[in-house]
C-alpha cells in the first residue's frame, strides 16, 4: 500500500480581502459613535436598534479581521492543520451575538408597543441617511468576498442587514415626521429584528456544518467518487471523506484500490491530479492498495 498527499492553493479566502474589511471596520465604527449619539439624543428605537446591530457587525468585523490574522499562522505540531478553524469560530460567534441582539430588539420593540414615545424624526432621519451611505460603501467592498469564505460572509451579511435596517430606519423617520404616527417606531424595529433571525439562523447552521466536519456544499461527493473510479488502474473506492478547514481550504482522504494492471505511482499521481484540478480540494490524502486490503483495515 501507499499514500501521498496533494496541496492546493491553501490560503484563506478571506486572507486576500484584509485591506477591505479594513476598511469596512473604520467606516463602520465611525458610524456607530454617531448612531448611538442620534438614537439617544432623538429617543429613536429604530435607531438605537440599528445601533445595536451596528455594535455586533464592528465585533463581528473585529472578529473576522482577529481571525484571518490569527488563521494565517503557520501549523504546529500541536496544530498540524494550523489555525484555519479560527476563522469559522468567528463566524459562530457572530451568528450568536446577533440572534441574541434580534431577541432584545422585538423585546424592546413590544415594550413601546405599549407606549410609544415621541421621537425627534428629523435628527433620527439624517443619522440613517449617513448609515445608509456608509452600509453601501461596505455592501460595496465585501460583496464579491462574500462568496469565497464564510467568514467573509458573515461580514458582509451583517453590513447588508445594516443596509437595509437603515432604509427601514429612514422609512420610519419619514411617517413619523409627516404623520406623527409613532408607532412606526417600534414596528419597523420588529420589522429589523425579523429579518436578522433566519438569515443569522442559516449562517450558524453552515458554521456548526464545518466544525462538525460536513461535507461542503461546493462538492459534490458522488461526482468526485465516479472521477476517482474513472481513472484508469483503479479497480474500486471506498472510506471517501470531505471536509472543510476552512471556507475556501476543502480536504479529501480516499483509499483507491489497484486494478490488475494499474501501475500505483502513476495512479496516485493521476488521482491526485483529478481531484484537485476538477474540484474544490484544496489538501487530497490518497491511499492506493491492494486488492483485500481492506479486509485488514481498522477504523474507529
Amino acid at each position: 500500500m501507499g499514500h501521498g498527499h496533494g496541496h492546493g492553493h491553501s490560503h484563506t479566502a478571506a486572507g486576500k480581502n484584509k485591506r477591505r474589511l479594513g476598511i469596512v471596520l473604520a467606516l463602520t465604527t465611525a458610524y456607530l459613535v454617531a448612531e448611538v449619539v442620534g438614537g439617544l439624543l432623538t429617543g429613536s428605537l429604530a435607531l438605537l436598534a440599528d445601533a445595536g446591530h451596528m455594535l455586533a457587525d464592528v465585533a463581528g468585523l473585529a472578529l473576522a479581521m482577529f481571525a484571518i490574522r490569527f488563521a494565517e499562522r503557520p501549523a504546529t505540531p500541536e496544530r498540524t492543520y494550523g489555525y484555519y478553524r479560527i476563522e469559522i469560530l468567528a463566524a459562530l460567534c457572530n451568528s450568536v451575538v446577533l440572534i441574541g441582539i434580534s431577541l432584545y430588539i422585538l423585546y424592546e420593540a413590544y415594550e413601546r408597543f405599549r407606549n410609544p414615545p415621541v421621537v425627534q424624526s428629523g435628527v433620527m432621519l439624517a443619522v440613517a441617511s449617513v448609515g445608509l451611505a456608509v452600509n453601501l460603501v461596505g455592501v460595496f467592498l465585501l460583496h464579491a468576498a462574500s462568496k469565497e469564505s464564510l467568514n467573509m460572509k458573515g461580514a458582509y451579511f451583517e453590513v447588508f442587514s445594516d443596509m437595509l435596517t437603515s432604509v427601514g430606519v429612514i422609512v420610519a423617520g419619514v411617517i413619523m415626521l409627516t404623520t406623527g404616527w409613532y408607532y412606526a417606531d417600534p414596528l419597523i424595529s420588529a420589522g429589523i429584528g425579523l429579518f436578522i433571525l433566519p438569515r443569522t439562523w442559516l449562517l450558524l447552521r453552515h458554521a456548526v456544518g464545518v466544525l462538525l466536519e460536513g461535507t461542503p456544499t461546493d462538492v459534490n461527493v458522488a461526482a468526485l467518487r465516479e472521477a476517482i473510479g474513472s481513472v484508469d488502474g483503479v479497480a474500486g473506492v471506498h472510506d471517501l471523506h470531505v471536509w472543510s478547514l476552512t471556507s475556501g481550504v476543502n480536504a479529501m482522504s480516499v483509499h483507491a484500490v489497484l486494478g490488475d494492471h494499474g501501475l500505483h505511482d502513476e495512479v496516485l499521481a493521476d488521482v491526485q491530479h483529478r481531484v484537485t484540478s476538477k474540484f474544490k480540494i484544496a489538501h487530497a490524502t490518497v491511499q492506493v492498495e491492494c486488492k483485500g486490503c481492506a479486509a485488514y483495515e481498522t477504523h474507529l
